[in-house]
């Protein structure tokens, strides 16, 4: 099973795949082979798949994950690109990660210190300090204040990667700022959500996606 995962993804891996990225195929709840690029993070065949991986993610989600990992997962950060793999043939499915160096993103390499929030025909640059939470909404990107809404051109995925620890994404749909975070609690059919200390104290879910990094960055 291995070799033919590994030959049927061979030509993509040539084609697109940095030099120094290191790749890791799982199967089921392991790594079945790693190749060890440049930016190695020391997978071993047989290793069981940790929480906060991308592969872990790409399972939770069936779809592409993209994203920023810190070093709390395999001691060394990285940047991932996971892809679900499926053969209907044999019944196979898993996940195929591409290791990049952190700073591969060329957006990571600069983080935001301000975002520019857009109302009507007003382009306001907004502070970190401002901004509550950020929500994707219908394909838009809409960032909240204490007082206001607006637009900003930047989508929750690149945000993720590009604002500072003081932010962190509960739900494929909102990022928070911690420092607004009023409690954390269980709503009626016991899932986590989070209370903001504003004049309205919006409600937002934490999705079992996101729940076991949570618990990690916020230490529960």
């Amino acid at each position: 099973m291995e070799s033919k995962v590994v030959r049927q993804f061979s030509k993509f891996i040539e084609d697109w795949v940095p030099k120094d990225a290191s790749i890791a195929i799982a199967g089921g709840d392991k790594y079945i082979t790693y190749i060890p690029g440049n930016h190695d993070i020391r997978i071993k065949q047989g290793q069981p798949i940790p929480s906060g991986s991308i592969t872990e993610r790409v399972y939770k989600q069936k779809q592409k994950v993209e994203s920023f990992v810190d070093r709390s997962v395999f001691g060394v950060p990285y940047y991932g690109v996971g892809y679900p793999l499926e053969d209907r043939e044999t019944g196979f499915t898993g996940a195929l990660t591409v290791i990049l160096p952190p700073n591969y993103s060329k957006e990571a390499i600069h983080p935001l210190t301000y975002i520019v929030g857009r109302k009507e025909d007003l382009w306001v640059p907004l502070s970190l300090e401002q901004i509550v939470y950020i929500e994707s909404y219908q394909k838009k990107t809409i960032v909240y204040t204490k007082d206001n809404s607006y637009h900003s051109k930047y989508p929750l995925k690149t945000l993720e990667i590009r604002l500072p620890e003081l932010f962190i994404r509960i739900h494929r749909s909102y990022i928070v700022n911690i420092s607004y975070i009023k409690q954390i609690s269980r709503d009626i059919a016991s899932n986590l959500e989070v209370t903001l200390n504003t004049s309205n104290q919006p409600k937002l879910a934490i999705s079992q996606s996101y729940v076991q990094s949570v618990r990690r960055k916020m230490g529960f």
